[in-house]
């Protein structure tokens, strides 16, 4: 990828696989749209393995053609963002369901100042059979709207595949996923590196050709992504709620059964609400290494949360909590035994507090090794 002294402002880049009664078209509207708008531009294509004309048609039309062996959406689109010499950039499915006349208000918007530009169908007009049902109405808003509430974004089309950025922005955004999960990746990296962004309505048309989507898989990736990216949702919340709740039960069963709903709750619910108490403060204590270890590689990006959690951390007060709970734990244990002896070893009641002694005792030795590998991960930040 260039970086300076080029005379091209605007590099439109095509991925492609197999598009042969599309691509031709697709170069000869960007022509079209650099003619008619004084635009000094290049098309590149970043062809993805196809079997078809797609390659020959795409250079006779004056497209600059370059290869990417490996598949995937992100694979064309990475091996084609590193031959841009462009300032800005406009990214564009070659299939002709986007509109290339839309490129004007892309580039309106860069110039403008913005860092990155998102199109939106569902905000300008969805052609009739461009979009199936399933994904307009179920599968985008779902999508668009987890992304909304975890990245707090209001961003209305996330999986819109018409955007543009400018190249200093896509070099902070450092992307890296080769699938269909990296129009997830743009979005969240743009997000965290706080560029400055805009959302701008476009037109979406029937494609030519057959589609390469495979819209239940292609959706997971998505979701998979996105909850990687969001420990706070994948981990705390859940892990929270499991360990209140299932904490809360136990202390109030430790006194005795009750009744709830017209039936008499005992024992059974306690030992279950110990084991999902036990539960849910692994998947706490998962949500702290994953958090840390995403920092760590680059993945996310310092927080609030997190710098508070270092500043108040230590191994030290990890292990002393540890140590607490397992104290706490044995202190239980030693008055069962001592209930036990007096009463010459003969029959013992004492379930409900060795239902809440062994849940301590587990929880205090989760902390304790816990508290070594978080010091690990954080041992080059002190």
């Amino acid at each position: 990828m260039e970086t300076g002294g080029s005379l091209i402002e605007l590099s439109v880049v095509l991925p492609c696989l197999n598009e042969e009664e599309a691509i031709g078209v697709c170069v000869k509207r960007v022509k079209e749209v650099f003619a008619k708008e004084g635009i000094r531009g290049e098309i590149i294509v970043a062809d993805n393995g196809s079997t078809d004309r797609s390659i020959e048609i795409a250079k006779n039309e004056g497209a600059k053609v370059v290869i990417e062996h490996k598949r995937g959406y992100g694979s064309a689109y990475l091996r084609g963002f590193r031959e841009v010499s462009g300032k800005y950039v406009v990214m564009a499915d070659s299939d002709l369901t986007y509109d290339f006349y839309d490129i004007p208000k892309f580039l309106k918007a860069l110039r403008e100042g913005n860092d990155f530009v998102m199109g939106s169908r569902f905000k300008g007009k969805i052609q009739k059979k461009a979009m199936p049902w399933m994904n307009r109405y179920i599968g985008n808003p779902i999508l668009s709207g987890m992304t909304r509430v975890f990245f707090r974004t209001k961003l209305s089309d996330i999986h819109c595949g018409m955007r543009g950025f400018s190249l200093e922005a896509y070099q902070k955004m450092k992307l890296r996923t080769i699938g269909m999960e990296f129009a997830t990746e743009m979005v969240v990296a743009a997000l965290q590196n706080d560029l400055k962004t805009c959302e701008i309505p476009i037109h979406y048309h029937p494609r030519k050709g057959e589609s390469k989507l495979n819209p239940f898989f292609d959706a997971w990736r998505h979701m998979r992504f996105m909850l990687l990216y969001c420990p706070l949702w994948l981990y705390f919340i859940p892990g929270l709620v499991g360990f209140i709740l299932g904490f809360g039960v136990m202390l109030l069963l430790l006194k005795g059964p009750f009744l709830f709903f017209g039936h008499r709750w005992d024992v059974h619910l306690m030992t279950f609400a110990s084991a999902i108490s036990i539960l849910s403060y692994q998947v706490l204590g998962l949500g702290v290494f994953a958090h840390s270890f995403a920092i760590r590689q680059g993945f996310l990006k310092y927080d609030q949360t997190t710098l508070f959690f270092q500043r108040h951390f230590s191994l030290e007060r990890g292990l002393g909590l540890g140590g607490l709970l397992v104290l706490m734990s044995l202190i239980i244990i030693t008055f069962i035994f001592i209930d036990w002896f007096s009463s010459g070893f003969g029959a013992l009641y004492r379930i409900r507090e060795a239902i809440l002694a062994t849940t301590l005792l587990v929880i205090g030795i989760q902390t304790i090794f816990s508290s070594f590998f978080v010091s690990l991960l954080f041992l080059e930040k002190k």
